[in-house]
């Protein structure tokens, strides 16, 4: 992606639209700042509106008039609903549930990725489309498909099933080693034929584990697949323009770490839920997600809400100046985009009910106001595209250990998007910048990794955790980590495998923590470091070389370790946490202590974050009161900057001063 502004609009549907209101269209996005707009996302019935037929007249006038506005086009490959006449005709295409239920049409995302037939069908509408408009002045970037596996991520067809068994034979290569790996020799299971070898169906109870494992990866790459094949024409036909599609934050189904490697650049769509207290953090956190994801590159905010949104039981508004505080957020925590769904509110279908630029009560609003600001503010921000940020602390980010943690028949039923959130939530609240790695990943450049909940350790894995603490580094490791290899098999003689070592520890029992009336054993408490209740989890762990800092105080893990210390030969330490103290903000400050990691500011003010990026200082209040930094006051849902020199500042930032951009339309109270 090469750009020397940073990206502002939002998907374009003018197919919902009359041709007469397009101008009006241009005229409203070049005052509202708009420099590139997503086309044809949902346009297949009116790119192809029969087998064969391309009708691209509609489309040429589009980009266009767009062009002839100064604004870029995203351009869609049209892929992410096909049309009621090729449904139809090959009812094959639509996806089938694990109770065998065929989903239909009327809908969108009506296909199974593994198809041959829409793989086909949608290969040459791609493929039709980029011979078009490969050389049109206006393209900046394609746009694959539309949040691949939101609706449908499990396919459960007779299709699937096959491409289930094509991939596990590549996997596995023969059934011998395919029933080694499952386990089977565990109740029957064993396979003689790969016939025999079907989809995870409804079933009488729990189903083979590693058999669910290998479906979560198989069916993450078979969506993989779709966007591979689509990337793969475009890059054949139209060589150097950059290719992307978007991801939805951090989604379970999907292994963001495999496919980001498929895109140019990652983007990124996200809806904060303005009912929810931290969902300032919960998009703080997708937003480094997504940098980690690029290995730092900038990334493309591809698609929010400016107010409300349709589908969530009760939709509550976003409170002015919340949508441009949020945008600048993603900005701050290297966005080179801020996009939104959709630039026009649709007057009919299943959104009509979702916020827009331009709302259904049209220019005089709130909404709209707040969107020329925003585009104002995103203009005079072109001094930060292509900048970076550079982290000293990582969290240790698994998919494979998410799809397994949460399965049955486990010792608890853990959240693991919950657990990895206290911790990024309690280093957020800090200030500290955090990057996501991957458990094989390099590690070289960090002071501090955090390894929650990282359940499926492979030899290797484990070994890189390890030799990051013989490097000098801090290694945080939490409970339920190590505990599975990469086929799910217990990893034994006191779990956590090459980690025993460098943490002086071994696990030999595990003990979920029960609400005080909810089970027969008791809450914890911990003593020492951290001390106070000890929620959700406890285990018996036996020290070998490791300093005690807490123990666990009362109930069956009485005076038992519930956090250690081991230092490391090179200066470094790696700590064990068999439990999620109430606390964990004084055992991370301990932590970042340990490692000489430091903010450039004092702390601030609940609710509120401050972030360098290139030149330009962040501070943003996600509260409803103002807040005083630094001697400045910052309004409520408002977000201020400054910029430095070339040179970023470790120490209290000097520069020039803030920039307070006042409300439109009020105090959010009254909006």
């Amino acid at each position: 992606m090469t750009t020397d502004r940073i990206w502002y609009g939002g998907d374009y549907n003018p197919e919902q639209w009359p041709s007469d209101v397009w101008d009006e269209d241009v005229r409203l996005m070049q005052r509202a700042g708009v420099t590139v707009a997503t086309v044809g996302v949902f346009s297949w019935a009116k790119l192809e509106p029969r087998d064969g037929y391309f009708a691209f007249d509609w489309l040429d006038d589009v980009l266009g008039r767009l062009h002839a506005g100064g604004i870029g086009v995203d351009l869609a490959t049209a892929t992410a609903s096909p049309p009621p006449w090729l449904t139809t005709a090959h009812p094959d295409v639509l996806p089938v549930t694990a109770d065998g239920v065929t989903l239909s049409v009327g809908s969108r995302q009506q296909y199974s990725p593994s198809s041959a037939t829409y793989r086909r069908y949608a290969d040459r509408l791609v493929r039709a489309i980029a011979e078009r408009y490969r050389d049109h002045p206006a393209l900046v970037a394609w746009h694959v498909n539309n949040e691949l596996a939101c609706h449908v991520p499990y396919d459960h067809s007779d299709e699937s099933a096959k491409a289930f068994r094509t991939w596990l034979q590549d996997r596995y290569g023969d059934l011998d080693t395919l029933n080694e790996a499952w386990g089977t020799s565990f109740w029957s299971q064993a396979y003689s034929d790969w016939q025999e070898v079907v989809p995870p169906r409804a079933a009488p109870t729990f189903l083979n584990p590693t058999q669910l494992l290998d479906w979560d990866r198989f069916s993450s790459d078979a969506w993989l697949g779709v966007l591979r094949a689509e990337a793969a024409i475009l890059r054949e036909v139209s060589p150097g323009v950059p290719v992307t599609t978007n991801f939805m934050g951090l989604y379970k189904p999907s292994d963001y770490w495999a496919w980001a490697r498929e895109v140019d650049f990652v983007s990124d769509d996200h809806y904060v839920d303005p009912a929810e207290p931290d969902a300032h953090v919960r998009a703080a956190l997708t937003r480094d997600l997504m940098r980690s994801l690029g290995a730092g590159k900038p990334w493309i905010l591809m698609e929010q809400a400016t107010s409300a949104v349709n589908w969530r039981p009760q939709n509550a508004v976003v409170p002015a100046g919340w949508h441009r505080t949020l945008s600048l957020q993603a900005v701050a925590r290297g966005a080179d985009g801020v996009m939104q769904f959709q630039w026009r509110q649709s007057r009919a279908g299943a959104e009509k009910f979702h916020s827009a630029m331009v709302p259904h009560a049209g220019t005089d609003t709130r909404v709209f106001r707040e969107t020329v600001e925003l585009g104002a503010d995103l203009a005079d921000l072109a001094d930060v595209v292509g900048t970076t940020l550079t982290a000293d602390v990582a969290i240790v980010l698994d998919w494979d250990s998410w799809w397994a943690i949460e399965q049955q028949a486990t010792p608890a039923q853990l959240d693991y998007a919950a657990i990895v959130r206290r911790w990024y939530t309690v280093l957020w609240r800090r200030g500290v910048l955090v990057d996501f790695v991957s458990p094989s990943g390099d590690l070289g450049g960090y002071r501090v990794v955090v390894a929650p909940a990282v359940q499926v350790l492979p030899a290797a894995a484990q070994q890189n955790l390890a030799s990051f603490v013989d490097d000098g580094g801090e290694l945080v490791v939490g409970y339920q980590t190590g505990i599975l290899d990469e086929r799910l098999r217990a990893v034994l003689d006191g779990y956590l495998g090459a980690l025993q070592r460098v943490l002086g520890v071994h696990v030999e029992e595990f003990a979920p923590a029960a609400a005080p009336a909810g089970g027969t054993l008791p809450a914890f408490r911990i003593d020492g470091l951290a001390g106070g209740e000890a929620t959700e989890w406890g285990e018996v762990v036996r020290v070998h070389d490791a300093e005690v800092l807490s123990t666990f105080a009362g109930g069956f893990l009485d005076g038992l370790p519930a956090i250690t210390r081991r230092p490391g030969a090179a200066g470094g330490s790696a700590w064990y946490v068999a439990t999620a103290p109430s606390d964990l903000d004084t055992l991370v400050k301990a932590v970042l202590e340990h490692a000489a990691v430091s903010v450039p500011w004092p702390p601030l003010p609940e609710g509120t974050e401050r972030v360098r990026r290139g030149p330009v200082e962040f501070l943003l209040n996600h509260t409803a009161r103002a807040v005083t930094v630094d001697g400045v006051t910052v309004d409520p849902f408002n977000a201020m900057v400054r910029r430095h020199g070339s040179s970023p500042s470790t120490s209290a930032p000097t520069g020039s001063p803030w920039s307070p951009k006042p409300h439109s339309c009020g105090s959010p109270e009254g909006a």
